[in-house]
């Protein structure tokens, strides 16, 4: 069996809702609906954790957030748990990764055979989260008022900096392994910082938009006193609790960020032509999606860290070689599931032996024709900035359930109420009492929240001892020229030198 290639391509902070093929018609992505197109489209994705590294860990170990150790953007991925990339790499594949992913701790690799770019982000302890903070005393998010009014454009930003050599690392990464004379299937993680805040973006994708274009929040502001305790800690933490943005600001905040997204989309674009170009798209899985989605004014919220859709609900396009329709699926799914499911195709349905359990479900079956929305899950965990107690959602079928620890639970009908703006949870008591009942037979808040003070106080002594004395965990990219160029003593193949293809054979 020739297994399948696979190419990951991620964006950040990137809202399912906010695609055309979710039904925002104001966005311009081409490139994606194109892909959408010939795909598996989920319509019921969601992340597994509303914040940029833990989201991304689980993801990548098929495993919740708790389980890990996954508390914040700056918890220790555990250099000994099982990855996708090692996964594969027990298959024989290449495992290669361009981009963000966000990892935290010593190992900035897990599986990974080859990185081509550094991280945009810290990988040390500097963003522990700190559970001894008073509620309702701001924590420091890093985002507020200010980042909302700051959006418009730019002709350079650390982000532009930072995905143009994505982009170009990993369509350079295509070519090369076009021209490799090994036949051994590859994995390449294409992870983009767009359309992440800051809302900056070159001015000719502003332009894209006509400001009348951009659709303002579905679901307007509200009082702190209409919204529930989770919502109420995020908007103090965001500084949001005084002050909301002026509609002017809201239109020019999402123009700018639907502008990002195109600007990723274009990305999208480059990327599966250089898959074409190479020849390679005929064996290769093409999975499109982000870490978390962003609330961009709804509710008069913004950025992450709550349950509400727009911040949890994810794009997820699986593609597979030939595919050229698109077949939508309504049952719910999660980034967790990704592990599993990939592993399911390249071993040609055979069972893995997980070397720990896994939290995912391969989605192979659905993608295959098989269906059970009714009862499909997705668990989504929150405990990190802004919170003092662990928090999570589970979604079965049209119900989801919020559970803040020691506080009222909030449960939405998604079929009669996509917006959740009414509670039932009180009315439909059965259905709230049994969804938590079975949450809480296998998800302890008190046993992960005795863990999460426990890692912040390591983590916070660490982190507060002078700089010489803390480790260099970043990751370093090296990029050796004598094996890219013609040197005298390099050794490079006829092959590595030659244009691609080699004969003029090129169809567009």
């Amino acid at each position: 069996m020739k297994r399948p290639n696979i190419l990951i391509i991620m964006a950040d902070q990137l809202s399912a809702l906010a695609l055309p093929f979710h039904g925002n018609v104001a966005v311009k992505a081409p490139y994606l609906q194109e892909l959408a197109n010939h795909s598996a489209v989920f319509d019921n994705a969601y992340c597994n954790f509303p914040l940029c590294s833990p989201a991304r860990s689980s993801l990548m170990a098929g495993q919740f957030a708790s389980r890990i150790g996954a508390f914040d953007n700056a918890s220790e991925f555990p250099a000994a748990t099982p990855t996708l990339p090692y996964y594969l790499n027990s298959l024989g594949y290449k495992t290669i990764l361009s981009g963000k992913m966000h990892f935290a701790g010593p190992d900035q690799l897990h599986g990974f055979q080859q990185r081509l770019t550094t991280d945009i982000y810290p990988s040390d302890f500097a963003w522990t989260a700190d559970w001894r903070k008073k509620e309702f005393e701001p924590a420091p998010s890093g985002y507020n008022l200010g980042t909302i009014d700051e959006s418009g454009p730019c002709y350079r930003s650390l982000q532009l900096d930072y995905d143009e050599e994505v982009e170009a690392k990993s369509i350079q990464c295509l070519y090369d392994l076009a021209r490799d004379e090994s036949t051994d299937p590859f994995f390449l993680c294409a992870s983009f910082t767009h359309p992440h805040p800051p809302f900056h973006i070159l001015p000719e994708y502003l332009d894209r938009y006509k400001p009348e274009e951009i659709n303002l929040p579905i679901v307007g502001d509200m009082s702190m006193e209409q919204r529930d305790i989770l919502s109420r800690w995020i908007q103090f933490s965001h500084g949001l609790a005084e002050k909301s943005a002026s509609e002017e600001q809201i239109r020019r905040a999402r123009h700018t960020y639907y502008a990002m997204i195109s600007y990723i989309d274009d990305k999208v674009g480059n990327l599966l032509r250089a898959l074409k170009r190479s020849g390679l798209d005929e064996n290769t899985i093409v999975v499109f999606t982000t870490d978390h989605g962003e609330m961009m004014g709804e509710r008069g919220m913004w950025f992450k860290r709550v349950f509400f859709d727009w911040a949890t609900k994810v794009p997820l396009l699986i593609r597979l070689p030939g595919s050229s329709t698109m077949r939508r699926i309504p049952d719910c799914a999660s980034l967790v599931d990704l592990l599993p499911t990939l592993m399911d195709f390249c071993t040609d349905g055979d069972s893995t032996a997980w070397i720990d359990p896994i939290d995912g479900r391969s989605l192979r079956p659905l993608m295959e024709g098989a269906s059970d929305p009714d009862q499909a899950t997705a668990f989504v965990e929150y405990m990190a900035d802004a919170v003092s107690t662990p928090c999570c959602m589970l979604r079965r079928g049209r119900y989801k359930l919020i559970y803040t620890h020691g506080h009222p639970d909030q449960l939405y009908d998604m079929i009669d109420d996509p917006n959740e703006l009414h509670n039932i949870a009180s009315s439909a008591l059965d259905i709230s009492t049994g969804l938590r009942n079975e949450l809480l037979s296998w998800w302890d808040p008190e046993k992960i929240r005795s863990e999460v003070l426990a890692s912040q106080t390591r983590r916070r002594f660490i982190k507060e001892l002078p700089s010489e004395m803390r480790p260099p965990w970043d990751f370093q990219a090296h990029v050796d020229d004598t094996q890219r160029f013609v040197r005298r003593t390099s050794g490079l193949t006829l092959k590595q030198r030659s244009r691609w293809p080699r004969i003029s054979t090129i169809k567009e």
